[in-house]
Parts: C-alpha cells; sequence; structure tokens
C-alpha cells in the first residue's frame, strides 16, 4: 500500500467575497439572520442540503456562480452588511464592560461534553449540549470573559433513522473537520498545539480546536492524530458511544486535559464551571498545579481552589449520574493521585465510594459537589429535588437548608425565535428585546402587536413546517424503500391549516410519549374532526442502548400506519437542532408529560413559548414555576406518584390530556370571529411571549451566574492566591483543628421562659449553657433553627438566628442567649445546633459539622 500524503484545499474566494470565510467561522452566523441569509442566498438548496454548513458551502459551490455574485452589487452590499454587523458585535461594549462590578479582569472557564451549537457542529445529543451552547452564545452578548471546554468527537452523535418495522437505527457518519466553521490552534512554529495526558501506562496527546462562538472562544480537544495508537484516537470519536472504560478516558480528557489545554493557550481561569459530573476530574488537574506553584500540600491546596469551582446538577435521578468501579478509577488515575500523596481510600472517598448510596462506586457528582465551592440546579423544582437527591452528604442539615442553590435555565432567544416573529419584535420592541431580553418593559409592547400581523406570522411558520415536514418523510420513505405510491401520498400529510402538537425529545421510557396514545378510540375522533382537525408531530431519539425508548418509537410509527392516523399523525427521523428548529418555531402546541419530578428543567418548551407556541405540560421542570392558566395548560396539580402507581398514573393524567384537548384547547383554537382570527389563542400567545420572554432567557441566567456564582468565586480564588496560598494553609489547619476537637462540644443545659402561649409579635427567650473544650467562641455559630410544626412534629419552613454569647459560666462553658420571634399562630418548636464559622467557609456547611442539642434539661 503506498503512502498517502495529505494538503488541504481552500475555496478560492474572488476578492470582492474574502470576507464570507471570516463570517463563515464565526458562529455568530447561527444567531444573527442577516448573516446567515448571506449564505443561504448562496445557494438555498445546497445550504440546506450541507447542514446549514458556510464553510462547506464555500468549498463546494461552482467557481462561476462565485465569480457572479462577485459582480452583484446586491449581493456585495448584503455582505458589506453582514461584516458591518458581526464588527459591530465584537467591538461594543455589552453588559459586563458596563457593569458597576469593580474586577473585570476574571477569567472564567466553562466544561461541557457537548455542545448544540450548530447542526453542522454535531458535538451534541440533545438538551445538555444545546443548553451549554446557548449560555456561550448569551456570555457572549453580556461581555462575560467567559471560554468554553469539550472534545471533537470525529463522528459525533448517532444519526437515526427507522427500519420498515419502525425500530431506530443508529449510523455514525465520518465528519470532514476541515469543512467545519473550526480552526486549529498553533504553537509559535506554526505546528498544531498539542496536550497530553498521561493514564493507563501511557501518554495521550490532544490537538486543540478553536470555534469562535461570537466573542466568546470554545477550545476542544482531538485525540484522533498520529502521536496515537489507533485505540486511543478513538477516544473523540463518538459522543456517549462505548463503555464505561471509554467514557472514563473521555471525563479524563475533558478535565485533566481541558485545564491543560487553557494553560496551553494561554489562558488561567479564576472560575471553573462544570457543566454536570462529566469534567469533575478538572479540579484535581487544579489543585496540582496550586501545590506545584505554591509549595501545598493536596489539602491546602483544595482548600485554595475549591471556592472557585462551581457545579451545575442536570440531574433528577441518582440512576442519570456518571459512576465508575473502583478499580477502573484506579487503572487510569491511581498514579496521578499518588503523586498527589492522596492514599486510594482518600481518593475513592472523595467520589463517595464508603457511602452506602453510592454501592460501593466513584460517583462523578460527589467527586464534583466534594471539589467544589458552589453547587446548583437548573430550576426550582430541580433544586428541591437536588437537595433531597444529595441530603446525605449533609446529615443532620434540614433539608431546605442544603447548599443546593438553583438558577432556572434560559434559551438564547436569537437562535431560536423564527424569522417572521423576530422581525414582527423588531418592529414593535426595537432591539432590545434581544439586546436586554431580561428587561420586563421592553416585552410589555408586545400588547402593541396587531392580533393579525401576529397569527399571520404564526401561521406562515406552520405553513413552513408542514412543508418541511412533508419533504422529510417523502426522503424518510424512498430510503426505507417505500413504493412510490406511498411517497407520493406523504405529499399530502398534514395540513397548513390544523391545530399542530409537536412533541420532540429523547424517547426515554419516564417521558411517556405513549400517552397521548392511551385512548386509540378517543384520540382518533379527535385527529379526524372534519371541522376541528388536529395533527401530531413527534421526533427524537432514544439512547442505543435503550431498547424501551426504542419499543416506544416503534410503537408509535405502527400506530401511525394505520389508516385513521396515516396522514394525521407524523415522525421525524434523526431528530438535531435544524429539526427543533421547524418544530418549536411553527407548532401550535408544545406537548410535555414526563413523570414528576424527573424533568430537570427542559428548554424545549421555552424555545416553543419564545416563538408565542403555547405549552401543555406536566408541572415539572420550567413549566412548575413559570405555568399560569392565561399562559398554556397544565396536566395535573403537580401530583406525585410512586413507582407502584405507574399505571394509574398514566391513566389519570392521560385523562387529564384529553380532557384539556376536548375541552379547552381545540375549542379556543377553533374559536374564530367574523374576521376568522382566533383572537382568544392571540391573546394567549402575546401572554406567553410577553410574561415568559424575559424571564426564561440565557442572558438572565448567565447574569445570575456570574452574580451569583461567578464574581465570588473568583473574588476567593483571587483573595487565597495572595502572599503565596497562606489564607489556604490556615483554612486547611483551622479545618484539621476542627474534626479533631469537634466530639468534644456539648450542649449542657437549655432554659426557656415559663410561658403557656405567646402572642403574634411577642418573643421567647431562650438561653443554652454549651461546653466547646478549647475551641474559641469566635470559631462557632449557635443558633436557633424555629418554625411551624407539622402533624409529625416536626419543623417544617424552619429558619435560624445566631444566639449571643451572654457569658463565660466556667473555663469551657459559655452561656448563649436568643429571643424567638412569633410571627404565626399554631404549634412551633425549636431547636439548638451549634456549627463551624470561619469568614472563608463558602457555606457553613462545608465541613459537614454540626452539632444539635440533645440534652434533657
Amino acid at each position: 500500500m503506498f503512502n498517502v500524503r495529505k494538503f488541504h484545499v481552500l475555496p478560492r474566494l474572488p476578492r470582492e467575497l474574502t470576507g464570507l470565510k471570516e463570517l463563515a467561522h464565526n458562529l455568530y452566523w447561527t444567531w444573527d439572520y442577516e448573516v446567515s441569509a448571506l449564505f443561504r442566498r448562496l445557494d438555498r438548496d445546497y445550504w440546506e442540503e450541507c447542514g446549514q454548513n458556510p464553510v462547506m458551502l464555500l468549498g463546494n459551490l461552482d467557481q462561476k456562480l462565485l465569480e457572479m455574485r462577485a459582480k452583484d452589487d446586491g449581493y456585495l452590499s448584503h455582505l458589506k452588511r453582514a461584516r458591518a454587523a458581526l464588527a459591530d458585535y465584537l467591538s461594543n461594549s455589552s453588559w459586563f464592560e458596563k457593569s458597576e462590578h469593580e474586577d473585570k479582569s476574571i477569567q472564567i472557564a466553562y466544561f461541557s461534553m457537548e455542545y448544540g451549537l450548530a447542526t453542522c457542529l454535531p458535538i451534541y445529543s440533545g438538551g445538555l449540549g444545546v443548553l451549554s451552547a446557548d449560555h456561550l452564545k448569551s456570555a457572549s452578548d453580556l461581555g462575560l470573559p467567559l471560554v468554553g471546554v469539550g472534545l471533537l468527537y470525529r463522528k459525533g452523535y448517532f444519526q437515526q433513522y427507522l427500519s420498515r418495522d419502525g425500530w431506530q437505527q443508529e449510523f455514525f457518519g465520518e465528519r470532514d473537520l476541515h469543512n467545519m466553521p473550526i480552526q486549529l490552534e498553533k504553537d509559535d512554529n506554526n505546528e498544531p498545539l498539542k496536550i497530553s495526558v498521561e493514564f493507563d501506562g501511557r501518554r495521550i496527546f490532544a490537538q486543540i480546536w478553536r470555534v469562535d462562538v461570537g466573542k466568546v472562544a470554545l477550545y476542544l480537544l482531538d485525540t484522533y492524530i498520529p502521536e496515537n495508537a489507533p485505540e486511543d484516537q478513538k477516544i473523540t470519536n463518538k459522543l456517549y458511544g462505548g463503555d464505561n472504560d471509554l467514557r472514563i478516558k473521555q471525563e479524563i480528557l475533558l478535565g485533566i486535559g481541558g485545564f491543560r489545554a487553557l494553560v496551553a493557550v494561554g489562558k488561567n481561569p479564576d472560575v471553573c464551571h462544570m457543566n454536570e459530573g462529566h469534567s469533575a476530574f478538572l479540579t484535581l488537574e487544579r489543585t496540582r498545579m496550586a501545590m506545584e506553584e505554591y509549595g501545598l500540600s493536596f489539602w491546602q491546596a483544595l482548600e485554595g481552589t475549591r471556592g472557585g469551582n462551581l457545579f451545575t446538577s442536570h440531574t433528577p435521578v441518582p440512576a442519570g449520574i456518571d459512576e465508575f468501579d473502583n478499580g477502573l478509577v484506579d487503572r487510569y488515575l491511581g498514579k496521578y493521585y499518588t503523586s498527589l500523596d492522596l492514599s486510594t481510600e482518600e481518593f475513592h472517598e472523595l467520589g463517595g465510594s464508603h457511602l452506602p448510596q453510592s454501592n460501593g462506586k466513584f460517583n462523578m457528582a460527589i467527586f464534583a459537589i466534594n471539589m467544589a465551592g458552589y453547587y446548583n440546579g437548573v430550576s426550582r423544582l430541580h433544586g428541591k429535588v437536588a437537595r433531597k437527591m444529595w441530603s446525605y452528604l449533609w446529615p443532620n442539615v434540614p433539608e431546605q437548608e442544603i447548599p443546593i442553590g438553583h438558577i432556572t435555565n434560559g434559551i438564547h432567544f436569537r437562535t431560536w425565535i423564527s424569522d417572521d416573529i423576530a422581525q414582527l419584535l423588531d418592529r414593535y420592541l426595537g432591539s432590545k428585546w434581544y439586546q436586554d431580553p431580561a428587561n420586563e418593559a421592553v416585552w410589555a409592547r408586545v400588547n402593541q402587536i396587531p392580533d393579525e400581523e401576529l397569527w399571520r406570522s404564526h401561521e406562515r411558520c406552520r405553513e413552513q413546517l408542514v412543508s418541511f415536514a412533508r419533504t422529510r418523510v417523502q426522503k424518510q420513505l424512498a430510503n426505507s424503500g417505500a413504493s412510490q405510491m406511498q411517497i407520493n401520498q406523504a405529499k399530502e400529510v398534514l395540513d397548513p391549516e390544523a391545530l399542530t402538537i409537536g412533541f420532540a425529545r429523547r424517547f426515554a421510557d419516564y417521558k411517556r410519549a405513549y400517552l397521548l396514545f392511551r385512548n386509540r378510540d378517543r384520540l382518533a375522533e379527535l385527529l379526524n374532526n372534519k371541522d376541528k382537525p388536529v395533527q401530531l408531530i413527534f421526533a427524537g431519539k432514544s439512547h442505543p442502548k435503550d431498547d424501551i425508548g426504542k419499543s416506544i418509537i416503534r410503537d408509535i410509527i405502527n400506530v401511525m400506519r394505520n389508516e385513521e392516523f396515516r396522514q394525521k399523525i407524523v415522525f421525524i427521523e434523526d431528530y438535531n437542532l435544524c429539526v427543533a428548529n421547524y418544530l418549536v418555531q411553527g407548532v401550535d402546541v408544545w406537548l410535555n408529560n414526563p413523570r414528576r419530578p424527573r424533568e430537570a428543567s427542559g428548554t424545549s418548551g421555552m424555545k416553543a413559548a419564545a416563538n408565542g407556541v403555547l405549552n401543555l405540560s406536566v408541572l415539572d421542570g420550567w413549566w412548575d414555576e413559570a405555568y399560569d392558566s392565561s399562559l398554556g395548560w397544565a396536566i395535573g396539580r403537580g401530583e406525585e406518584y410512586p413507582d407502584s402507581m405507574r399505571d394509574e398514573q398514566d391513566r389519570l393524567e392521560s385523562e387529564s390530556l384529553y380532557h384539556l384537548l376536548e375541552n379547552e384547547i381545540i375549542p379556543v383554537f377553533y374559536d374564530r370571529g367574523a374576521s376568522g382570527m382566533p383572537h382568544r389563542w392571540v391573546q394567549m400567545m402575546k401572554n406567553c411571549i410577553r410574561t415568559l420572554g424575559p424571564k426564561f432567557n440565557t442572558n438572565r441566567m448567565v447574569r445570575q451566574y456570574c452574580e451569583t456564582y461567578y464574581l465570588p468565586a473568583a473574588a476567593r480564588w483571587k483573595r487565597f492566591q495572595k502572599n503565596k496560598m497562606k489564607t489556604a494553609k490556615e483554612l486547611a489547619a483551622w479545618k484539621d483543628y476542627m474534626f479533631e476537637n469537634w466530639e468534644k462540644i456539648k450542649f449542657i443545659k437549655v432554659v426557656a421562659e415559663d410561658r403557656d402561649a405567646l402572642k403574634v409579635t411577642e418573643k421567647l427567650a431562650v438561653e443554652a449553657w454549651l461546653n466547646v473544650d478549647g475551641i474559641a467562641p469566635d470559631d462557632l455559630s449557635v443558633q436557633v433553627y424555629f418554625g411551624q410544626l407539622d402533624p409529625g412534629d416536626q419543623i417544617v419552613n424552619g429558619q435560624f438566628i445566631e444566639m449571643e454569647l451572654a457569658g463565660k459560666e466556667a473555663k469551657t462553658t459559655f452561656r448563649y442567649r436568643v429571643e424567638i420571634p412569633c410571627r404565626a399562630t399554631g404549634q412551633h418548636g425549636y431547636g439548638l445546633r451549634v456549627l463551624p464559622k470561619h469568614a472563608e467557609l463558602t457555606h457553613p456547611y462545608e465541613m459537614g459539622l454540626i452539632t444539635w442539642d440533645t440534652s434533657d434539661s
């Protein structure tokens, strides 16, 4: 076999069109219509065929067409406007630059396993990746000094197609990286910049690619290079492919390798944001570097770095967390962590292997929590679920005080709003709807949009969706070997004027795509009503190893083939960003019916709502805090059922679903006045856009992350860096002392006023005697925890007040006093507790130390 020597061919753009290359390599085009329209205008059909990939488009267009465009004054004027738009965007100061935050020099690093930035960059599988991408886009809009870190998968996530019997098949296509909007980072010798990671007795190399996302850079690691053995090249082959052996290698590369990549490109992050636990090993590398730079022990360095790490969980059930056998962890990380002077037992405990709930496994979420100073869920309900799920990590701490906060997810509006709706918003709201999307005063102007204009804009989106669906279904049928008659029939599926319901998400059992099919006769009656027709569009993938999810898809496909459903229900294969855009912009109702509380947040409903699409959803995730009857519909009232009642739950909630469709949704949609306008429906659309717009967007979300976590974390890291990590050393020593002496603390006596009853606004005086035996009172927070009692005499919605030091009774005994306010009637209770107190603790439960009063007096 002869040696194949490679060379790279670039498009030969006429001088007048050279600006297209710059525009193609900044993903700003994914959210600016003016720029994306410039590429679409070159060749509309090929733009769709190449997956809306401007780099591939430019590389494959006929040279004569390019020469023709170079002489087209209208096109050149469009190019000039698009270049000016990008230049203005990159140069204009944004929220962060204009903000009053004193320190503008901070650097934030955002780590995620996947990014759903564009259809032509298939390094995503679903909601987590889309959220990561929208996070980067809003960070760019806000001018936040943030960089992203991820992996560049050669084959990405699988492409889906269905067999003739409806069973999901998976196909992994090889991607040509040189025809993607990415650029290879080079060193001073103009050679590819590389980093290495050691595991399992060998060194793995990775080159670094950069993706420009507006003002933000995303760095992606790629192991498919000659320095690596074929087995190691495959580390970045597929997203979520393979077994745990491949998964841990990917997560080591993402975490440790990703942190090293940042150093290699000259970025030294103050804050590291772990979007899920996949990247948690970055905290090891960050700690190792602090040890090396400042001459610290591992535990001292951890005190210095922990407060600069944030962990965001998207998972509401323990089964969704990555876990590894300890032997696998030792195989790939044993040499690394022993070099940090950590014993095997110490490292395993950082991953919770010693806890009964982990079943002897190394848990990546527990590891992330132990290595971070801040943690959050992604909706109000998910924050509550997460506090309950991880409560065993903070024993004896009331559940509501578990230090896991929440920041509700959002979406990047300009990416997800249709061009028709965007132009409407431009006319009536001005540019502030995307420049300052969290401003409620701006969104109030939605009421000024004439009903006719909003409805017609939405109808155009539905028409485009139906046209797109028909084209896709015809291709699907042709690829599956269907007859020409069946393909021709697909040209007439769906009705561009009928009430259209969309359901698109990962096909997992708990998401219950089958719920609408529990009563097929009732469904058939709804769909085939000649006066008030309804139609359904489904899309979504099942995990390759999830046979239950695949069987749900197959069952839906088989139902669709029945004569009464054939033209009324469509399944669009290979759900991706392109399909998602058509769906969230073109359907009338967005259906979501998971088992509460299994949906951590769910952003697809937000994307639909931004386009005026009304949600029909279980009160789970974001909809639990967004729902209002003027905005959409709720299935159930937020009930939660045990697994033993799954069938009963499905029966009740499917009944609720049918009832809403029959008695509320369909009547309102088809309630047309003399003009043919569904005014009540349009008013709900306006309510939806006006009310949800300023709340559920990633600009609001990223600002919250900045103010709640990034700025405090960066300030802490910079403070700890001073004087060669003196504060970290002192904090580590203080913690050691507290751990050694904590068991000596004991409540000796508690005395309260002897009163039969108190009235609202009065106060109950309480005194306590505490033996501290060697611990200074300044290092302790003595508190009274109080609140109303439930029927089981448990405090609900408790709160605490610091007790005041009232005197010293003996050498090691101190007296504390407090007055408990009486703010409401009913039965109340209180308890006393003591916690460690130090100015540099990120939260009072960081050490897991808490002593409650158990004395009899």
